[in-house]
Formats: structure tokens, sequence, C-alpha cells
């Protein structure tokens, strides 16, 4: 039977992506987002192929190219005080498949352009959710909107609504299974002219105190520095001792006076996953379904996935092509591809970097091969460790449909060691 419409809440780029998606197959659908506009903040984001794909699938590929770019060379682990370790050479890896970079602010700036062009999708700004209700017909939210409370019903209503989502907690409360880490994280993206160091468009720093993801966010010498801090200070603690920070883990040993900071976020990482996806007519996905640390990108990249995935199965159920059933299907793959490959490996991108360099240079199994590193052919094959969070729906319709051929990809090396993108969320 037909969807005559799906609520999303949160307009943040999964929840975005998803509407556009669903609104170029021809389905109604609404956003309801809490604050007064899309979030404009110039945050990382980096896309390895498993979210390049679904951008292209949603029409913005060519125009994320254009306003962003395309990683060109490979990533380096470096010490803190910039010595080399290792360094792949990604040459060998196809054009399109390649690491792409935009901040999520560029992002859904674009995604908004395309929602205004669509009749069928409207977003509702200043609406924030407070309570869920369903039927064997509908799903319900209350919501409070600036001409007071209003009820909002549709045929499946999906929360994209982040870490802290109400709709996450309305079906399970606070109950969000997982853990903790220990480290602190300080994201800041500064403008400093790092490339003239040789460091390239992407480096992590291997140290116990000073780990570090360095990133190229933009052409105009935008950089994501996201580094490990002292746990329990205060946000102004964090502010006040960025300068020294910057000093020790950036090439030159900047002052103030050398860079200009746009932006700095400390905040807590965490591992957690809920206990489905799916209740009635209520889905989860992204950050209100699961969380990763960001080093890798596993976090916005199964973000993106889960709402491909999702896409295809309210859109086999809107053609006809599949029942009701296939969400669950829905919760039961996404979830398995967080426990058995998004958790592991994010976790495992994190573990490299907490480590006496030394140490890991003779111990650890990722910089044990780093010799193969110089081999593009070799890098080549391990970076698409990734693809596997991959799954293809359309598989599982009822009838025969025109199906998109990116099943999973052979579980490799990549996956075991923990190899993902340069990139963070």
């Amino acid at each position: 039977m037909a969807i005559s419409k799906i609520i999303i809440v949160g307009a943040g780029p999964s929840g975005c992506v998803l509407a556009l998606l669903l609104a170029n197959a021809g389905i109604d659908v609404e956003l309801l987002e809490a604050s007064d506009k899309l979030d404009d903040s110039p945050r990382a984001s980096f896309y390895p192929w498993p979210a390049v794909y679904e951008l292209q699938r949603a029409g913005l590929l060519p125009e994320v190219r254009e306003r962003g770019y395309v990683v060109s060379d490979g990533v380096s682990w470096r010490k803190v005080d910039g010595t080399l370790l290792a360094r792949m050479d990604t040459s060998a890896v196809p054009f399109d498949r390649r690491l792409h970079g935009l901040p999520l602010g560029k992002l859904l700036q674009l995604t908004r352009e395309h929602l205004d062009r669509k009749p069928n999708a409207k977003i509702r700004y200043q609406h924030k959710v407070t309570k869920v209700d369903q039927s064997d017909a509908q799903a319900h939210v209350f919501v409070d909107t600036p001409d007071g409370e209003k009820t909002f019903s549709a045929d499946y209503i999906v929360g994209c609504d982040g870490a802290n989502s109400t709709i996450r907690r309305a079906l399970f409360g606070d109950d969000f299974p997982g853990r903790t880490w220990d480290q602190q994280i300080v994201a800041t993206n500064v403008y400093y002219d790092i490339s003239k160091y040789g460091w390239g468009q992407g480096a992590f720093i291997v140290d116990p105190e000073y780990f570090c993801l360095v990133a190229l966010l933009q052409p105009d010498g935008l950089y994501r520095v996201s580094y490990g801090e002292t746990v329990g200070l205060t946000r102004e603690e964090y502010i006040a001792r960025q300068p020294e920070k910057f000093r020790k883990i950036l090439p030159g040993s900047p002052g103030p006076e050398d860079y200009k900071l746009v932006t700095i976020n400390p905040y807590k990482i965490h591992q957690r996953c809920a206990d489905s996806f799916r209740v009635g007519r209520f889905l989860l996905a992204a950050d209100a379904a699961h969380l990763c640390n960001p080093f890798g990108g596993l976090g916005l990249t199964g973000g993106l996935v889960d709402v491909g995935n999702l896409f295809d199965c309210l859109n086999g159920i809107h053609q006809g092509l599949a029942d009701d059933s296939i969400l669950d299907r829905y919760s039961t793959v996404r979830r398995d591809m967080w426990f058995k490959i998004i958790d592991p490996v994010s976790s495992q991108n994190l573990r490299h970097l907490l480590q006496d360099p030394d140490v890991a240079m003779k111990e650890d199994p990722l910089f044990l091969e780093r010799d193969k590193f110089s081999d593009p052919e070799f890098v080549a094959s391990l970076v698409t460790g990734i693809n596997d969070i991959m799954y293809d729906f359309t598989k599982e319709y009822k009838q025969s449909a025109a199906g998109h051929d990116i099943g999973p990809s052979p579980h490799n090396e990549a996956v075991v060691k923990g190899v993902a993108a340069v990139g963070a969320d």
C-alpha cells in the first residue's frame, strides 16, 4: 500500500538526506526541527564510498564535489613532534571511491536548497517533539511549536534527532546500551597553513596524551583538529588550554597570532546502540540509533548508510514491492552492522592512537604492515573494508526491482585491522 506521508524528527545530515531520497521518490515528507534553522557550523565531515553512494543517490554528489573537495593524498600517522611513522599511498583508489570532504554545515545548506525545490517536502523549524503515540494505522508526535502544541501524524515517523534523541527516549527511556570512553575530545576548526609542513590533507598523531586528528576540511585552508584532553575540566578551562595544545601538536608550534580559530567544542565520546531501531511505526537512524567515536568517520557514514537502507525499505513498501516486515529486517541488519563492524572498527581506530608510538611501531598489527602502505594497490584493497557496512535491501523485495549492485563486500583485512576513513565526524 502506498505511503501517504513520512515524518522525520531532526533536520541534521541524515534526516535531510533521508527526506530528499523520499521526496525524490514521490513520497510526501515533513521534517520537524527543534531549532530555528539548520546547523550551519563548519563541523567535520568526510565521506568514504558508502556515504558518497548515498549522496549520489540523493542527487547531491556533483555539488558536494563542487563545494568541497576529493582527497588526493593518503593519510599519515606521526609522533607529536611531527616525525612520520607511516603514510598510505591512496593513488590507486578510483576517483569516485575516494574520500570526499565537505563540512556538515555546507552539506545541510545544499540539502536544504534541494528540499526547498520539492513541493512534497517541508521543513518545520522551532518544532520540538515532546511526546509520541501510535495506533495500528499511524504514528503521532506531540510538538511544541511557535503557535502552541500541535499533533502531527504519518504512516511512519523516523527519529534522526541525534544522540539525545527525544524519539529514542520516548520509546526506551534513558536506556542507551553501551559505554563511554575515558578519553575527552576537543574538536576545533582552524585556519592555519599546515600544507607547507608536508602533512598532507590528513594526519593522525599517535600518543597516549596528545593523540589527535588533523585534516583539511575545505579547500580554502580550514582544518579540523580534534585532540585528546584531560577529563573533567570545564568548557572555559578547555578553551584556556587550547593555545598550548596547538603549540604542542601542530607543526611549526604556532601561537594564537599564527592561526584563526573558528570553533572549539569539548565533548565526550561513546559507543552505544539502541535495543531496536524499530518500535511499531517509529524508526531510529544515525546518532539517534547508535554512536561511536569520531576517529575514522564511521558515525556520520553509518548514519547515511542507515537512511539509505531505510529509504529502500520504505520505498519498497510504497511501491508494493515489500511488506511492513522489511522494517524489522532494517533494524536487524543495521544493528548487526554496528556490532560487527562499526563498533569494533571505530574502537580500534582510536586505540591505534592511544599508544606510545615507539611501542605501536613494534607491536600494533596495523603499523607492522606499514611497509606495504607505499603499495597503492595494497592500500586500495585495504580501504575497501568500510564498504562492508553497506547492504542492498532491494534484494529482499518480493518482486524483481531495479536493484543496486552494492551488496556486502567480502569481509577483508581492513575490517580486522580497523582501517576506515581519514576523517572524523
